[in-house]
Formats: structure tokens, C-alpha cells, sequence
């Protein structure tokens, strides 16, 4: 199987202010498709060759799994955004975001804390569990949560080339414009 970098369903100015065109064309343009075509060059001749993604990311290790996971990461990070975003959820992911936090603001508050806390480069991931609840949970470099059977809802792309064009070494300024652009429907069909 041939990967291939994924169409936004945005332009790459359409982020803007929260995210810059220049930052889309870095992180979008040249780091996602470095996976990808790192992906691709690493699966050929392997067990992986005809695989999928998600099946690559659960049984890979190395660095099939470091670009496999950050192909996957990225994709679902990216379908997540978009220019008429913000907001708060709706329906039965804002019910369990409620009952699982307290309220938007807190689940809002614990996990921007978590992402501007997750020491070095990685993800910030609302996940959901088994029983139906969620979980903020912290993965560093290519972690992805359905490694441990999780359920990715959302995700925030700590990794500096996210954010460093724009915000500098200013991490929470990123995260409190990445809630701007948020695609709640995208995110809420998920749950």
C-alpha cells in the first residue's frame, strides 16, 4: 500500500491568525509529507507493505512506528482543524465532557494544562475508554493511544515545528488559539 499526504479540506491561509499559512507549509507541507514518504520507503520488502495505517501503528516498532504513528497523527490532527472552528462541543461528547470534567471550562483548563505541561515533543490526546468515559492523556514523540485499545477523540500537536514559526518558544499562546479552530462536529462524530 502506497500512503499519500492527505487533501485539507481548508487552505493552508485558512487557519489564520491562529495558525499561520507559513507554519501550514512547514508543518503540513514538508513535515507530514516527510512521514509519509519515510513511511512508504521504510514498508517496502516488510510485513507492512500491504497494511493499513492503523495496523502499522498498533504492531510496528521503530521507525516504521515513529512515521507510521506521526503519518496517523498528523491526519487526525489536521481533519480536526478548521477556519470556522471554536466553539464547544455539542451533544453526547459535550454530555460526557461535562460528567467527565465538571464542565467545558474545566475539561478545557485540565487539558490545555496537560499540553503545555507534556515535557519535550509530542500529543495531548482526549481519549475515550472502554467504558464510554474519557481521558486526557499525554504521549510523547510518535505516542498514539490505540496502541493501549484507546479511542482518539481529539488531539493537540505539541511537537515545536506546530507552533514555533508563529508563537516562538510560546507554547500556551498556541494552545489557547488551537481552541479557535477546533472542528467540533468532526471531533464530536468521533465519540
Amino acid at each position: 500500500m502506497t500512503f499519500k499526504l492527505p487533501e485539507l479540506p481548508y487552505t493552508l491561509d485558512a487557519l489564520e491568525p491562529n495558525i499561520s499559512k507559513k507554519t501550514m507549509e512547514f508543518h503540513y507541507g514538508k513535515h507530514h509529507q516527510t512521514y509519509v514518504t519515510n513511511l512508504n520507503n521504510l514498508i517496502a520488502g516488510t510485513e507492512f507493505e500491504n497494511a493499513d495505517l492503523e495496523t502499522i501503528v498498533k504492531k510496528s516498532e521503530g521507525g516504521i512506528f515513529n512515521n507510521g504513528a506521526q503519518v496517523w497523527n498528523h491526519t487526525f490532527y489536521f481533519m480536526s482543524l478548521s477556519p470556522s472552528g471554536g466553539g464547544t462541543p455539542t451533544g453526547a461528547l459535550a454530555d460526557a465532557i461535562n460528567k467527565g470534567f465538571g464542565s467545558f471550562e474545566k475539561f478545557k483548563e485540565a487539558f490545555s494544562q496537560a499540553a503545555a505541561t507534556l515535557f519535550g515533543s509530542g500529543w495531548t490526546w482526549l481519549v475515550k475508554q472502554a467504558d464510554g468515559s474519557l481521558e486526557i492523556i499525554k504521549e510523547s514523540n510518535a505516542g498514539n493511544p490505540i496502541r493501549n485499545g484507546l479511542t482518539p477523540i481529539l488531539t493537540c500537536d505539541v511537537w515545536e515545528h506546530a507552533y514555533y514559526l508563529d508563537y516562538q518558544n510560546k507554547r500556551p499562546d498556541y494552545i489557547k488559539g488551537f481552541w479557535d479552530v477546533i472542528d467540533w462536529k468532526v471531533v464530536g462524530a468521533r465519540f
